[in-house]
C-alpha cells in the first residue's frame, strides 16, 4: 500500500505556500519598509509595497480556501491542525511586530497592544496543550475567529496605506478605520482570552468530576 506523504493533498500544500507567503512578506517589510518614513510624501514606494500589499491579502485569504478544501474533502490531517494556527500566527503576529516598528505604521499600532495580543496567544497555547495532554478538547471559538479576521483588516489597512496612493480625504477614513480595528483587536483577544480560561476551568471540573 502507498504511503501518502504531508503534502499529497493541496490544504496541506497550501499551509506550506502561506508559510512561503508570511516568510516572504517579512523580508519585503525588512528591506524596504524602513524607507517609507513620510506616509505624505515617500510611502509610496510604487513595487516592492505594493506587493508586500497583495501578497498579505493572498496569504490571509487563502486561510478560507485551505479550510474549506480540508472539509470538502475529509482531508484534515494532524499536520494540518497543527500547521494552519501556527501560519496564521507566524503572519499576523509577524506583521504586526514589523508595524510597530514602521514609522509609517507604529502610530496605528501602540507596542503595549501587541504585546497583550501576543500574551493572549502564548496563555492560549499554554492552555490548549495542557488541557488536551490531560485527555479534554479545546476548539476554537467564534471569538477567536473574530480577532483574526479584525487583526487582518487592521494589518491590511496599515500596509495598504504604504502602498496605494488614495485621495487625501478616503485615506484618512482609511487610517481610522485601521485605528478601530487595532483597538476592536485588542478587545476581541481580551475577551477571547477570557473566554478561553473559563473554558478550561470547565473542562478541567469535567475530567476530575
Amino acid at each position: 500500500m502507498k504511503r501518502e506523504g504531508v503534502f499529497a493533498h493541496w490544504p496541506n500544500r497550501i499551509t506550506a505556500l502561506r508559510f512561503c507567503g508570511a516568510l516572504a512578506l517579512f523580508a519585503i517589510l525588512a528591506v524596504w519598509g524602513e524607507d517609507q518614513d513620510n506616509v505624505a510624501e515617500t510611502s509610496r514606494n510604487p513595487v516592492a509595497m505594493q506587493v508586500a500589499f497583495w501578497l498579505f491579502l493572498a496569504t490571509s485569504l487563502s486561510d478560507i480556501l485551505d479550510g474549506w478544501l480540508a472539509r470538502r474533502g475529509n482531508l484534515i490531517t494532524a499536520f494540518g491542525r497543527v500547521a494552519d494556527p501556527f501560519v496564521d500566527k507566524v503572519l499576523v503576529l509577524g506583521s504586526m511586530i514589523f508595524l510597530v516598528v514602521m514609522p509609517w505604521s507604529r502610530a496605528m499600532f501602540p507596542a503595549w497592544v501587541v504585546v497583550v495580543i501576543l500574551a493572549r496567544e502564548f496563555l492560549v497555547t499554554g492552555l490548549r496543550g495542557y488541557v488536551e495532554s490531560v485527555g479534554g478538547e479545546f476548539p476554537a471559538d467564534w471569538f477567536g475567529k473574530v480577532k483574526m479576521a479584525l487583526q487582518c483588516w487592521a494589518i491590511g489597512i496599515a500596509i495598504g496605506l504604504a502602498a496605494i496612493e488614495f485621495p487625501p480625504g478616503f485615506e484618512r477614513v482609511c487610517w481610522v478605520v485601521g485605528v478601530w480595528c487595532v483597538w476592536a483587536t485588542l478587545i476581541a483577544s481580551v475577551g477571547s482570552g477570557l473566554s478561553y480560561v473559563f473554558k478550561t476551568r470547565k473542562v478541567l471540573m469535567e475530567i476530575s468530576a
